[in-house]
């Protein structure tokens, strides 16, 4: 099958020397990702806004260190860091104090002398830290209990203790009991004198303020997953569920290589539609009394409307009785109070994936008040969740795609009216609002969908303003003087690497260049931002052409395609890529004589809710369609050699390289398929599920997305590469996959396993067999 000059070609590309303007070769490319430089990670302000502080990877160590950004960034000194703050701060609604989490601890350092007080030492899994209402302290939760720092006393004591559990002084109506009580009179005086007992310590805490408050008890049938106290200390809100629910089937794992010599085995995570999420309640507690209340889901417009009724039927489940299963939104904080403890949000998403809610809470009539109702058809992104209140502490903000594009809203709670502060076909996301709530900053991306800015919103007038101009922003923080914008930006051959920018616009201060000379020197191929036309209709297909500069007159180039993982993931921009191995990789194959398209297919981020949701109940179709356009592009314009097509991609990419070998065996003569997707039920429930509803009730769905179902298709050449210990796709994905193959008696297909990789291989020689692989099935299958 290989023919045997092979080996000498592979070994003259491998042994290829490195210079300013000398092509990359395999080894390099596949090396550890330090070669290049290593990337600067979270930086954030000095206090008082003077200094740039940040994070950066030893070479070749997994150890980090904290630098002072300059002319010439300095190594800040071990003895040094207990006076640094960190990236995570909170302000106070008056910005004259901010609290530092470092290292697990709390501390508050004061805006005005940079004085700086440790509010905790040794904590565990402290999170949520918040100012008080009157300013006056500091709460912060720990695992489910709430804990008030008080600044005058710095006394820390519990604010609030939720527990699911039964109230031990509360008992159940039970004849024994009762009649026990009553003959045995020694029973009856110790009961009485526990009553007692317990009265008088209730009586003691509500005249005395020191004392630690009581558990409020929400019963042993229910699991707390989220807990929110208000800024002034009164009231507590609580989502709960059912103890117990079904956690699904867990696998297990093999490892064969090990410390041991052992096999040792771990556990899976379970499969989609095999462990539902468990639907939320929320309890409101009133923490004067203790007194606990439901916040019933009733008055949310649809609750109680099955979206999946015909699927339900068709599949021959029974009806939705009553409202659907709704949970508090993951990703972001799902409860948000005022800065004044007297309004609070939550922000609900059905757990059939169909609509979120944001409701604010009446909490003297402990009723919930509809505010905005996000709905699709196909599903509710699980991003641009954001939201939260403005400092007039009555107006909330909050993203949506009810447009079809992410946008920022602004809603009054007092009146319910709603207005859209940013509009039209680009995607606003990362709020970040001034201390008066006058302007907002936000990622967005208006010029293309993969040039990313930072834009400065008007609140009053919607007027939106680019602040930077450097195509490829990764994230910002706002300065404390809200005067200046740090950014993480980064380039096609840029790893992030940070500036700051006046918020008037103007030129960036670049801080960092942490690439290495040798990395610096090379040159590379820029890639080329195409619109390929789209079969389909409306908006193109964005795309990355990796080509030579002059093409050879009359010569037709093998075409390789590239599928970026995830699906839900934008390849296709200015940033530095998250495949940067593969962009090396791409430099390599043009210098070997092909030309190479890397596309954002229908699915793939920043392109709004339709080009999202395309691929609903038919993952793999749409898609296909967009990388069969691909290539007649590349035929028609860039010489492409339409009869040899190649396709490679991981994950998500994995799972597209079988459905084009698989579905479109005419155009595609060869692919390889890494860590791939080849059954959507062996899948995780929080992806799949918005996309495929689930398999009990979308068979079909399952059916005609998932490659092994079209194995029989099989005409080019294939490879499988899959790391054995991957805890996300399944290394089993694989192996049926290659039983598959088995049966139907198929030729030209390999399985490679990687015995220690798991989903994102590690260890450059995992990187370099793989690639070699791909590189020889290229070679061998799409070159005459």
């Amino acid at each position: 099958m290989r023919p045997p000059f092979f080996p000498t070609i592979l070994a003259a590309l491998i042994a290829l020397p490195a210079a300013a303007s000398t092509p990359i070769t395999l080894d390099q490319a596949m090396d550890h990702p330090d070669w290049i430089g290593t990337p600067v990670e979270a930086a954030w302000w000095s206090w008082d806004g003077k200094q740039v502080y940040y994070k950066q990877k030893r070479t070749g160590s997994p150890l980090r260190d904290t630098f002072q950004a300059g002319a010439k960034p300095r190594l800040v000194a071990d003895t040094e860091l207990a006076k640094v703050d960190s990236p995570d701060v909170f302000y106070s609604p008056d910005r004259s104090r901010m609290l530092v989490l470092r290292n697990g601890d709390l501390f508050e350092r004061s805006l005005k002398n940079g004085d700086l007080v440790q509010i905790t030492r040794g904590a565990s899994k402290l999170d949520a830290a918040q100012f008080t209402a009157d300013g006056r302290g500091v709460q912060y939760r720990i695992g489910n209990d709430w804990y008030l720092w008080d600044r005058a006393s710095k006394v820390v004591g519990p604010a609030a203790l939720p527990r699911a559990a039964k109230d031990p002084a509360a008992t159940d109506d039970d004849a024994l009991r009762t009649m026990q009580l009553r003959l045995i009179t020694t029973l009856k005086r110790q009961k009485d004198e526990r009553d007692a007992m317990r009265a008088r310590t209730e009586e003691l805490r509500r005249i005395d303020p020191s004392m630690a408050p009581a558990p409020v008890y929400f019963g042993d049938k229910v699991e707390i997953e989220n807990s929110s106290l208000s800024p002034d200390g009164r009231w507590l809100i609580v989502a709960t569920a059912p103890k117990g629910s079904d956690k699904g089937r867990v696998g297990k794992m093999p490892r064969y290589v090990t410390e041991s010599g052992y096999e040792e085995f771990d556990d899976q995570r379970t499969r989609v539609g095999r462990n539902m999420p468990a639907p939320h309640a929320l309890k409101l507690v009133d923490l004067r009394t203790n007194k606990v209340q439901e916040l019933s889901f009733d008055v949310l417009p649809g609750v109680n409307q099955d979206p999946l009724a015909e699927l339900r039927a068709a599949a021959k489940r029974d009806p939705l009785k009553g409202n659907r299963a709704l949970r508090v939104i993951d990703g972001v904080d799902g409860i948000s109070w005022s800065a004044n403890g007297a309004g609070v949000a939550v922000m609900l998403r059905a757990v059939d994936n169909k609509d979120r809610w944001i409701a604010t809470v009446d909490l003297d009539g402990a009723k919930l008040k509809p505010l905005h109702r996000l709905t699709d058809n196909a599903w509710v992104n699980y991003d641009n969740n954001e939201f939260g209140w403005l400092p007039d502490n009555r107006s909330l903000w909050f993203l949506s795609e009810e447009s079809g594009y992410s946008h920022l809203y602004t809603a009054d709670t007092a009146t319910g009216s709603i207005r859209a502060l940013t509009q039209g076909k680009w995607e606003a996301s990362d709020v970040r609002w001034t201390r008066d709530g006058g302007t907002a900053y936000v990622m967005c991306n208006r010029a293309t969908p993969g040039d990313y800015e930072v834009c400065a919103v008007n609140a009053r007038t919607g007027a939106v303003r680019e602040v930077t101009q450097l195509d490829g922003v990764e994230r910002f923080r706002l300065s404390p003087g809200e005067d200046k914008l740090l950014l993480h930006w980064s380039a096609s051959y840029t790893p992030v690497q940070i500036a700051t920018v006046p918020v008037s616009g103007g030129a960036a201060t670049r801080l960092t260049d942490t690439r290495t000379a040798d990395f610096k020197a090379r040159t590379w191929i820029e890639p080329q931002y195409v619109a390929v036309p789209s079969s389909a209709g409306g908006d193109p297909v964005w795309a990355k052409l990796y080509r030579p500069a002059q093409l050879e007159a009359g010569k037709k180039y093998p075409v390789v395609m590239f599928v970026h993982g995830a699906g839900y993931l934008q390849n296709v921009s200015k940033r530095y890529p998250n495949y940067f191995r593969e962009q090396m990789f791409h430099n390599l194959l043009v210098q070997k004589g092909y030309v190479v398209l890397d596309m954002d297919y229908r699915a793939s981020k920043g392109y709004g809710a339709k080009w999202r949701n395309a691929i609903y109940r038919q993952m793999g179709h749409p898609e296909l369609q967009d990388y069969i356009d691909g290539v007649n592009y590349m035929v028609k314009n860039h010489q492409g050699d339409a009869a040899n097509v190649g396709v490679y991609g991981g994950s998500y990419g994995g799972f597209m390289t079988f459905m084009a070998l698989m579905r479109a065996p005419e155009v595609f003569k060869s692919g390889a398929a890494l860590r791939p997707v080849t059954d959507w039920t062996t899948y995780n429930h929080e992806y799949t599920a918005n996309i495929l509803n689930t398999p009990d009730i979308d068979p079909q769905a399952y059916k005609v997305s998932s490659p092994i179902e079209y194995a029989e298709n099989l005409k080019g050449n294939l490879l499988i590469s899959h790391g054995m210990v991957d805890d996300n796709v399944f290394y089993q994905d694989s192996v049926r996959m290659a039983q598959r193959l088995i049966e139907l008696k198929k030729d030209n297909w390999e399985l490679a396993s990687y015995p220690l990789e798991r989903h994102a291989y590690v260890q450059p020689e995992a990187w370099f067999d793989q690639y070699r692989r791909i590189y020889k099935l290229f070679e061998r299958t799409l070159k005459q």
